[in-house]
């Protein structure tokens, strides 16, 4: 980053205006802990300083929270105080002139189009989402802005001024987006107010991840390293705590399916001949006596697949409602909910995830946010949180192809996302089959939501690949040959197996993709291949060694996944 003005508005009064700069208490963290996403470790090693601030007009005393990371900075106002003040924004963040950028405006919320632009061509007052991810000229590194520890405080945006800075914006002072005009229009004015905040006013973490390639900002930990860890109240082993369980799911909605018990039935037998744990219902279930709904919690369980059902978030806006609804997945043995239609980053919005995180760990349940905000590392503070929207995901329209070698590098930077990958039929749009089965490698998330018919996934010939695909891995090795909005090349590990996805963007290309990342000896190999049809695949079974190379011809909107078995 250039020099950029940091600063924090306290009751419309800028508290960095005129302020002097007092003792630094420095500070390190040397830490790892266990993750459901890109490693199962993420490593916490910073040096830090908590500076005094005065600022001299008022008298406010505050402190500005610094860490340095090896690929990153963060920083964080905590403004002391007593009874109820409003906080606001006043950092900036300054791009170098030169960098190329990669964002979506707000107006679908996080269910954007990232668009590529060059700095010079942002105009003021272009909105940006986070992560908002730029290329240095000259290839001298990677940087992406977001936000982390995002609690008990309206979200952040990004507005651009014209001259090469983005400034941050909190919830009240984004426009409403088409989701939220559409469902909460009698919201808008109270959502464009700003939030009070009583007592010490705590701010979110401002993060710039940065790397010398994409690899690094891949594997960057920052954004759940400032959040707070799991309470041992609820989590007993934190992230290991043993009903919390990552894994893959169907879902009847992208490709049809019968949504009767008898369906669902059928769902969960074909979910366990998948090995998948899960299966998502979608509303229709409300319309069921609860009765029915246990009927199929006990038929699934015997098949070792769990259930997960949909709820519309407006109805869980109270302590009674949420109450009552959670009591019933208690009852009939539900294992969460997928709670949906949130839509706004306002304080008041932010809180209901707490609310209902909480809510569901008092009785054991996973949840999955969709019509969501971005993730801020709230996932390592709540583990029951193992899906996340906040992404244009299938379910929209096509074009699909470039979308989907982008988000690796933006969105998913600042973790879990619920993409719902992988379909075989009518949504294959732009896209191979070998592309979607990548796609289920490299847009993970720890419960991993298939859009496919299970019928469909079964009768593909990728099948055996799919059922080995794991929803967590111990290791991503992003290699040198992708591109933001052109290749997606992703080697992840788990255990002793690794895959290889390669996703393409519009441009048909030839790779060659070096098998460097294998350990020692040889390996037994599965290759899925693009072939003549969008629709098929070249399946191949090789012995390959760490010292081997492939080369790969990827179509238009193609693929290719590798499976490397000791």
């Amino acid at each position: 980053m250039e020099t950029s003005a940091i600063g924090i508005i306290v009751d419309r009064v800028d508290l960095a205006q005129g302020a002097e700069i007092g003792k630094a208490e420095p500070y390190q963290v040397r830490e790892a802990y266990p993750w459901y996403g890109v490693h199962s470790t993420a490593t916490d090693n910073c040096n830090g300083a908590r500076v005094e601030v005065t600022h001299r007009q008022s008298g406010t005393r505050y402190q500005l929270d610094l860490r340095a990371y090896d690929d990153g900075i963060a920083f964080r106002h905590v403004v002391p105080g007593e009874g109820t003040r409003v906080p606001d924004e006043a950092t900036c963040f300054r791009v170098p002139a030169g960098s190329t950028l990669w964002f979506h405006d707000l107006e679908d919320h996080y269910e954007g189009v990232h668009v590529r632009k060059g700095l010079a061509a942002v105009p003021a007052g272009q909105w940006a989402a986070m992560p908002l991810t730029f290329r240095l000229p000259g290839d001298a590194g990677y940087g992406s802005i977001t936000e982390g520890a995002l609690a008990r405080y309206s979200g952040m945006g990004l507005e651009a001024d014209g001259e090469g800075r983005f400034c941050a914006r909190l919830g009240h002072a984004i426009p409403p987006s088409y989701p939220f005009r559409l469902r909460y229009k009698e919201l808008i004015a109270a959502m464009s107010r700003p939030a009070p905040a009583t007592g010490t006013i705590t701010t979110p973490w401002r993060i710039v991840m940065i790397g010398a390639d994409l690899n690094a900002l891949v594997n960057c930990d920052i954004v759940h390293n400032v959040a707070e860890p799991p309470d041992p109240k609820y989590f007993s082993n934190g992230l290991k705590t043993a009903w919390i369980r990552p894994g893959r799911s169907l879902w009847a909605y992208l490709d049809g399916g019968d949504n009767t018990l008898e369906g669902m039935k059928e769902f969960s037998r074909l979910a366990g001949e998948l090995g998948f744990e899960y299966n998502l219902l979608e509303g229709f279930w409300s319309k069921w006596p609860e009765s029915q709904l246990k009927e199929l919690v006990d038929y699934s369980r015997q098949r070792g697949v769990r259930i997960v059902i949909w709820k519309h978030s407006n109805s869980l806006r109270d302590p009674k409602s949420i109450r009552e609804f959670f009591d019933m997945c208690s009852r009939t043995g539900v294992a969460g909910a997928k709670i949906d239609f949130f839509d706004h980053e306002h304080k008041d919005v932010v809180e209901l995830y707490e609310t209902l995180l909480r809510a569901a760990a008092q009785r054991q349940l996973i949840l999955d946010f969709h019509g969501a905000n971005k993730p801020t590392g709230q996932e390592r503070t709540w583990p029951n949180e193992l899906g996340l929207e906040g992404i244009r995901g299938m379910e929209m329209r096509p074009p699909y192809a470039q979308h989907e070698v982008t988000l690796p590098f933006t969105r998913m930077l600042a973790g879990l996302a619920d993409y719902t990958p992988l379909h075989f039929t009518r949504k294959l749009a732009d896209t191979t089959w070998a592309h979607q089965v990548a796609n289920a490698i490299i847009l993970q998330a720890p419960l991993l939501v298939y859009a496919a018919h299970p019928a469909n996934i079964l009768a593909n010939p990728t099948v055996d690949v799919v059922k080995s695909i794991p929803s967590a891995w111990d290791e991503t090795v992003v290699l040198p040959l992708s591109d933001i909005g052109e290749v997606a090349a992703f080697a992840r590990r788990k255990g002793d197996t690794w895959f290889l996805a390669v996703t393409n963007g519009p441009n048909a290309r030839t790779i060659s993709a070096p098998l460097a990342f294998l350990g020692a000896g040889t390996y037994t190999s599965v290759l899925i291949r693009d072939c003549g049809e969008a629709a098929a695949v070249k399946m191949e079974h090789l012995t390959l060694r760490n010292t081997d190379a492939l080369y790969i011809g990827l179509r238009s909107g193609g693929g290719f996944v590798g499976r490397f078995s000791r």
